[in-house]
């Protein structure tokens, strides 16, 4: 009984997400609290729902002020100097371009907002690809590969929803992935080189006399702050590392640290929450709608029903290879599934059927970091921020997924080795 209301209550979801009939956030709410009347469990729905909100309200917290940390620094700056440096040294070569537009790309996704990256990167690089005569192919597909590996960080989307669905940590998820995720983002800058190579064949190299102004040198109070903001955003990312303190807790003080430094004034503050706010709200919404779905499958027992059903189905020896299976069909499986429908849906069932052979669930949830809707986002059809990269850069869909459809695959794949080499999921 128990198992047949799960399977359909997560049948329910998918349909109702995938055909759009719905909103994520009413699927993920309304269909669990019908299902579990239906089953006899409304007069527990308080406390279900109420453990289940418990339990994700650190991932919420973390991604609301580790989304509002990173766009303040990109409103501040921070990473001016860095792309005017990168575009002064690539000037009229393309493989040099094509690199600095990876490394572009991959400082600032930081952020984990997909769509703001493309329409920074984007904007900024789109005019020099004109003046090379450069495929917008090649400037949209390199984008997608950064900022695809980039989306793995805690506060992106795909591992932020993988931390709520499973109950855990970034310690527990996303550290252990740091290794893969290092040689992703390695396997993007070789696959750059590659296709900038293939460009720098096809047009040579371009004399140009500036491709970028210099940034005005900053003086007394303005570079006080950047200065400020390096040191702080180095210190963060070596507490993320080292695990000093919780995440939540370290955006938390990061964040208004810098905003006592970089907007003092009442007046600044608010335009950076209107600004931005509206990204923090839905994202933080949907983690809160994923521990009621979650709290109440969790809380009765439909998900170790459904798991102990699988169990029974699948080959005792072909348990063990969860984890790469699913690693492997992460990034292809972004084409099919939409990010809650995956991580909501299906993910927490393999987690705890892995469970059952002897693997741990955590593995599960690195394993599906690797691809779905991290490599895999920039190029589904299922994510509004895909269309925002076609539309800025101009290219059609279709030509977009089949020229960079094995690069991104390529950088799954390689993290799945490098994850299996360091321990991150096992085999």
């Amino acid at each position: 009984m128990l198992a047949a209301g799960g399977f359909i209550t997560i049948a329910l979801f998918l349909l109702a997400v995938l055909s759009r009939r719905v909103s994520v956030l009413i699927a993920l709410t309304a269909l669990p609290i019908l299902v579990a009347v239906l089953t006899g469990f409304g007069d527990d729905l308080g406390k279900l729902i109420g453990d289940g909100l418990t339990k994700v309200a650190p991932v919420a917290i973390m991604i609301t002020f580790a989304v509002l940390y990173f766009s303040l620094m990109v409103d501040a700056g921070l990473f001016d100097p860095a792309v005017a440096r990168v575009l002064r040294w690539a000037k009229g070569d393309p493989l040099k371009i094509t690199v600095g537009t990876a490394v572009l790309t991959l400082l600032v996704a930081l952020d984990g907002d997909g769509a703001s990256t493309f329409l920074i990167t984007v904007s900024a690089l789109l005019p020099i690809y004109k003046r090379l005569g450069m495929r917008r192919l090649v400037l949209a597909g390199v984008v997608g590969l950064g900022a695809g590996v980039m989306n793995m960080v805690p506060w992106g989307g795909p591992t932020a929803r993988a931390m709520a669905a499973l109950d855990l940590s970034a310690a527990e998820v996303f550290v252990p992935a740091i290794p893969a995720m290092v040689a992703g983002i390695v396997w993007v800058l070789v696959a750059a080189f590659l296709i900038g190579r293939s460009e720098r064949r096809r047009l040579g190299v371009v004399e140009l006399d500036e491709v970028t102004p210099s940034p005005e040198p900053r003086t007394g109070w303005d570079r006080f702050r950047f200065w400020f903001n390096v040191v702080l955003t180095l210190a963060l990312v070596g507490v993320l590392l080292a695990q000093l303190f919780p995440l939540e807790v370290v955006f938390v003080v990061a964040f208004v640290l810098a905003l006592i430094v970089n907007l003092p004034s009442w007046e600044r503050q608010q335009e950076l929450f209107a600004k931005h706010g509206g990204n923090v709200v839905l994202v933080t919404a949907m983690i809160f709608a994923a521990g009621v779905f979650t709290g109440i499958l969790g809380g009765t027992g439909m998900i170790g029903a459904m798991a102990r059903w699988l169990v029974g189905v699948i080959p005792d020896g072909a348990g063990g290879a969860l984890p790469v299976l699913v690693a492997v069909t992460s990034m292809p499986l972004s084409l099919v599934f939409t990010p809650d429908a995956y991580y909501f849906g299906v993910l927490p069932v393999l987690a705890e059927t892995s469970t059952a052979f002897g693997g741990s669930s955590a593995e599960i949830g690195r394993a599906a970091i690797l691809g779905q809707m991290t490599t895999g986002f920039p190029l589904s059809p299922l994510t509004a921020s895909t269309f925002i990269l076609l539309g800025t850069s101009g290219v059609d869909l279709g030509a977009h997924q089949r020229f960079i459809f094995k690069w991104a695959f390529g950088t799954t794949l390689v993290m799945t080795a490098v994850a299996l080499v360091t321990g991150a999921i096992s085999f």
